[in-house]
């Protein structure tokens, strides 16, 4: 959220700027981040380099530094404590206190008396207070109540008559370090606002602001800081939550109508008779939801703007088919895919998949990993660039500097989470205005759907293929191990196989999960030697390539695997995912694991071997042995872990707030989606003064510039 913040020049601000600003009556707004943070009353040189190493360095950042908690000092009665909480009560010494002493450290003890309830106080290393704690004497004690045990453990002791510095109030508590205390920060902020609060400009439009019947901006960030003094914390920071989504919707929805505006990208020509031919042919029906998907993306590839879809859809829900569709047409219309994926295991699947269903169409398609030979991949880089290849298959080898088309038209990426913004970007201008397609098997919330990916047009596939059997999760103790083994000898006898996941290559001192050399071995004694494979990611690509090839054609009944198998292998034979100390994965991976069985036309079955110690863990095996949806695992695991942690990784451009929570807020946030896209859709925004100050927002953050929303 920004105060007139005209250009970034505001971080350059440094203390010892010339005071040239007298603090007067103004009858105009300025811009507070031009307003040195020397000119608060009390920030002298010192305080001004420290609020500088804190990046601090104008008025406007000062008031933007928003408290991180409370402390709620107000006075309640202890009838209505809450046990285990911290509490402020009025109490009267019923007891001389006594002082006991350990070495150094003090623990004085005395009864005392709040409302009708009598109960012990507790200090530790505070008995200088004894002389004032005589008996009949009032107090005001702050400190954890025990409930149970009648005793409050007091960390802060104020007297009637004396100057109450705390009790009744609630205090900011801030982010802060050095020479920069809470009581100076409180008393600065406290002197930027009388000085200057009253030149917070409003950034929201006025329309908005009564819709909502919001505080005006100023109240709100006085209300922040100061809750109580002249509005309510929770008012204040409804203002700011909704102002907060607002601005960061409109970041979005002013670059979609942008770049529809643009009309840049590419108007594929191919036969919708030849796609419809291409799809009767596939060994298989595809799904109401697999046809709804293509006619959306068919759609958006004639159109002369860019694609930007997300496609999400649940383990095996058949998303790689959706975008071979998508990719035959690209290349009917005569231009060349690309396929991103996060592993060479899955790029080599995916390539062969690919190179069945497009060869008798005269379809060429390579695979370009970091692990092929020189020579194979000057081949595949020349075929590229000379437009004889015309799909290509590949990891973050395809975003190299060496790496050209002879003309992209279509950008598919694998598991979207697992590359960085910068990287898809990179893959994306190595075409001139390409349509891209995004793929997760991670179902997404629709809350973090509209926040992370506001700027695509999401499809969803939530069918499975006919013919699939709902698969079979337990949860056992490592103690049940022997049953385990049965129901895998049972499958291996009908001609199944089995997956076992461990969460550790080999032995670790520090992390006692079994580990997948250690299972393998034992495995092999149960098995038998020729019947079990291992896979993990310290093998090279071409002993990778043998055990899954020996596993895919069945010649490996067991495969032992760490969580490299985690995306995308597909062996429709494997009926059993056993999960080795299965409280170290994550739900979502959990449900990724589970993916990989319940391929076929078999009863499969998901067995979570785990003892887990924290109730989030148990909670997590619980969670996976109720429900086989990947949209309502997902939903639960946004309850346990909450949006900041869902996606496992800063690179994913999940957005952070400071006052919104997507989850808790959902109806602020879809009410500032439809609020922003309808105010960028009026044609007055673009040009009215009244909107000047969201325009130069947008300038600011370099919206308008191209490929900076991914």
């Amino acid at each position: 959220m920004l105060l007139r913040a005209r250009s970034r020049r505001r971080h350059a601000r440094r203390p010892g700027h010339a005071r040239a600003v007298r603090h007067r009556r103004r009858s105009m707004t300025i811009d507070l981040y031009s307003v040195p943070v020397e000119q608060v009353r009390g920030v002298g040189e010192a305080k001004a380099s420290e609020l500088a190493s804190l990046g601090i360095f104008s008025v406007g950042a000062l008031l933007e530094t928003f408290p991180i908690r409370y402390e709620d000092f107000r006075i309640r009665p202890l009838e209505e404590a809450p046990d285990g909480e911290k509490v402020t009560v009025t109490a009267v010494v019923m007891s001389e206190p006594n002082v006991q002493r350990f070495g150094k450290k003090t623990r004085m003890v005395c009864k005392a008396a709040s409302g009708s309830i009598l109960f012990t106080a507790v200090w530790f290393n505070q008995h200088y207070l004894k002389d004032r704690l005589p008996y009949g004497g009032e107090a005001i004690l702050t400190g954890k109540w025990d409930k149970a045990r009648k005793q409050l453990t007091v960390s802060g002791t104020e007297f009637a008559g004396s100057r109450v510095q705390r009790a009744g109030q609630v205090l900011p508590v801030y982010a802060v370090g050095g020479d920069i205390t809470q009581p100076w920060m409180r008393k600065t902020v406290g002197a930027a606002l009388d000085q200057y609060g009253d030149d917070v400009p409003e950034l929201l439009p006025e329309a908005l602001v009564r819709k909502y019947r919001l505080l005006p901006r100023r109240d709100a960030i006085r209300g922040v800081h100061q809750p109580g003094v002249a509005v309510s914390g929770a008012d204040a920071r409804r203002r700011l939550v909704y102002e907060e989504l607002f601005l960061f919707q409109l970041k979005i929805q002013a670059y979609r109508a942008w770049a529809n505006r643009r009309k840049e990208g590419v108007a594929h020509r191919f036969d919708r008779e030849e796609i419809r031919r291409f799809v009767r042919a596939l060994p298989f029906e595809l799904t109401d939801s697999q046809k709804k998907v293509i006619a959306e993306i068919l759609r958006d590839l004639e159109a002369p703007n860019s694609m930007n879809r997300l496609l999400q859809g649940d383990v095996g829900a058949g998303k790689t088919i959706v975008a071979a569709v998508a990719l035959f047409a690209c290349v009917r219309g005569g231009l060349q895919g690309a396929l991103m994926v996060p592993t060479e295991i899955l790029a080599e699947q995916h390539a062969k998949s690919l190179r069945r269903l497009f060869e008798p169409h005269g379809i060429e398609v390579a695979l370009l990993v970091g692990s092929l030979r020189e020579r194979e991949r000057r081949d595949v880089l020349a075929g590229l660039q000379s437009g004889l290849v015309d799909i290509v298959v590949g990891t973050h080898a395809l975003i190299q500097e060496d790496v050209y088309f002879r003309g992209l038209g279509l950008v598919v990426t694998d598991e979207q989470h697992r590359f960085g913004v910068a990287q898809r970007s990179v893959l994306r201008r190595k075409g001139l205005h390409p349509d891209v397609l995004t793929m997760t098997a991670t179902p997404i919330p629709r809350t973090l759907a509209i926040t992370a990916f506001g700027d695509m047009d999401v499809s969803t596939l939530r069918e499975l293929p006919k013919g699939r059997l709902p698969i079979r999760t337990t949860w056992v103790k490592h103690s049940g191990m022997d049953e385990v083994l049965e129901l895998m000898r049972r499958e291996l006898a009908a001609g199944r196989q089995a997956y076992v996941v461990c969460p550790l290559i080999e032995e670790s001192d520090k992390l006692d999960f079994q580990n997948a050399l250690d299972m393998y071995a034992q495995l092999q004694a149960v098995f038998g030697p020729s019947a079990v494979g291992l896979l993990h990611g310290r093998m090279t690509a071409a002993e990778k390539d043998d055990v899954m090839g020996r596993f895919a054609a069945g010649d490996v009944g067991v495969l032992v695997s760490t969580t490299v198998i985690e995306v995308g292998v597909d062996v429709p034979n494997a009926t059993v995912m056993v999960v080795y100390d299965a409280e170290r994965f994550g739900l979502s991976q959990l449900h990724q694991l589970r993916g990989r069985v319940g391929r076929g036309g078999h009863q499969s079955y998901c067995v979570l071997v785990a003892d887990p110690k924290s109730e989030q863990g148990r909670e997590r095996m619980r969670v996976m042995t109720e429900t086989n949806d990947g949209f309502e695992v997902a939903r639960r695991d946004l309850e346990l872990r909450g949006p900041g942690d869902f996606f496992g990784t800063k690179q994913s451009g999940a957005p952070e707030f400071r006052f919104a929570d997507p989850s808790a807020d959902f109806a602020a946030l879809e009410a500032a989606r439809d609020d922003a896209a309808e105010l960028v859709r009026d044609e007055t925004f673009w040009t009215s003064a009244a909107y000047a100050e969201l325009r130069a927002l947008l300038a600011r953050e370099q919206i308008l510039d191209g490929d900076l929303i991914d």
